[in-house]
């Protein structure tokens, strides 16, 4: 199984590069936070403190993650699982004026 993940501004800085590719084997579930998960451990501390809230461990409020251009479910959220192909996005606040 193949899970696309696409990176923007500061994370894009963090991570080197605007899309990773993730392979799971096909009989693993596959979730949101599962996914979220394997980037942390392949690009480290700096990742995990722009994406996970220190106090809490969870995902940092202000960001925005979309699996193939919808925001995730409320009532699954990061639980939500994936299936080949998927594309998650992760996005950061938008600022305008």
């Amino acid at each position: 199984m193949q899970i696309s993940v696409r990176f923007f501004t500061i994370l894009r800085e963090i991570v080197g590069k605007k899309e990773e590719t993730l392979r799971f084997s096909s009989n693993q579930k596959v979730t949101v936070n599962s996914v979220l998960g394997k980037l942390s451990e392949q690009y480290g501390k700096e990742f995990r403190e722009y994406i996970y809230d220190s106090k809490n461990g969870e995902v940092k409020g202000f960001l925005q993650l979309l699996v193939n251009g919808r925001s995730l479910s409320k009532s699954e959220g990061l639980n939500s699982e994936l299936s080949d192909g998927d594309v998650v996005a992760i996005l950061p606040p938008v600022s305008g004026g």
